[in-house]
């Protein structure tokens, strides 16, 4: 691949990941303004968050077949369309259609860049994986801030997100067109499930605690207008994390990070749930910033570089994302104010036993992130 084809690549990864990450983050303040309007449990609420991860799981599942045939454009004229019909529908069903949507074309435009930008920048790319990814926090940072300035209107927001990704759309021609073809000596493919089981942990951890984080700090007394600060705190401190790990990646065993991210998670939702949410939430985002960047190298590493192992190692993590916030959704009303944060506490502290036991099995091919 050419310097420009890369320099393309990335350009329209960043921007794509921008656009990705205010997306997602939104979601979670918006769904106590949907539990109103629509008279929903939290349960109820939450199947938006899940129905966008179906939508992810379709895509990548797709792309586990269609490997590098579709282009970004593919995933961006979806997250477009999902994002108009997100902010146009006044009804539930049909947002929940709408979720998927814009589901497809996340898990489309991840299933695309993470394996391209990885195999484009040879030994940098690891590094650079990490600081693509890190733009997904910018556009999660300013997301409910912008929700806030807004009014606290959904609709809007998702308005200007689908205007955004119209104008990516526009002038994604040249990565359009980039192919970053791994090795020519392929390992075949190896399935490893205790590394997608750590995954599928991890991350469905990392999308509850941005869906329903918010819901769970209003529970705690906290306003819904500070609810949506803290959350944009929590992607800032989620921003830090990645940026760190594009300096630092290249000197750790990338399940070493996996570790400290299950570790800090513990910690701080132990924190939030014994001393103060305000105070322990936002740095919670760090934690959770660690998780894919040392479950995917780590699953590349342990099961080769066919090219399958993208798919089955994001579908991993997008089963967790499925299933952890409809569990948790449900478990909320069960428990006390801060049940939540007790939830995710114990789920991480369990997780990074498991993880240390796992430690020797992992470093056998585990190599820095």
């Amino acid at each position: 691949m050419t310097p420009s084809a890369r320099l393309a690549l990335l350009l329209a990864g960043t921007a794509s990941f921008i656009i990705m990450g205010a997306g997602q983050a939104i979601f979670g303040p918006s769904l106590p303004i949907y539990q109103r309007v629509f008279s929903l449990t939290t349960a109820g609420a939450g199947t938006l968050i899940s129905a966008f991860w179906v939508g992810c799981f379709i895509a990548v599942t797709a792309m586990f077949y269609l490997g590098d045939r579709l282009s970004p454009r593919a995933g961006l004229a979806a997250i477009a369309l999902g994002g108009a019909a997100l902010a146009w529908t006044p009804v539930w069903e049909l947002k929940l259609v709408a979720a998927a949507i814009f589901g497809l074309g996340y898990g489309c435009l991840t299933a695309i860049f993470n394996p391209r930008i990885l195999a484009a920048y040879g030994d940098r790319g690891p590094g650079m994986l990490s600081l693509v990814n890190a733009a997904f926090s910018v556009g999660a940072i300013a997301a409910p801030l912008v929700f806030v300035a807004l009014g606290s209107d959904p609709g809007l927001v998702y308005y200007i997100l689908a205007g955004l990704t119209a104008l990516t759309f526009a002038a994604a021609g040249p990565a359009s067109r980039a192919r970053a073809a791994g090795p020519e000596n392929r390992s075949g493919f190896r399935l490893d499930l205790p590394i997608v089981l750590f995954g599928g942990v991890g991350i469905g951890i990392e999308t509850s605690l941005g869906g329903l984080g918010p819901t769970a700090l209003i529970r705690s007394g906290i306003a819904e207008d500070r609810a949506a600060e803290l959350l944009s705190l929590f992607f800032v401190a989620f921003l830090c994390g990645r940026v760190a790990l594009a300096f630092l990646a290249h000197r750790l065993p990338s399940f070493a990070i996996y570790i400290i991210a299950a570790g800090l998670t513990a910690t701080c939702a132990f924190g939030c749930a014994t001393v103060s949410p305000s105070l322990f939430f936002p740095p919670m985002g760090l934690a959770v910033g660690l998780f894919f960047p040392g479950y995917y190298v780590t699953a590349t590493a342990r099961m080769g570089s066919d090219a399958r192992v993208a798919s089955v190692t994001i579908m991993g993590g997008l089963l967790g994302a499925i299933l952890s916030p409809l569990v948790y959704a449900n478990l909320i009303p069960l428990m006390g104010d801060r049940g939540f944060f007790w939830l995710v506490a114990g789920v991480t502290a369990t997780l990074t036993l498991l993880a240390l036991l796992s430690w020797r099995r992992m470093q056998a091919v585990s190599q820095p992130a």
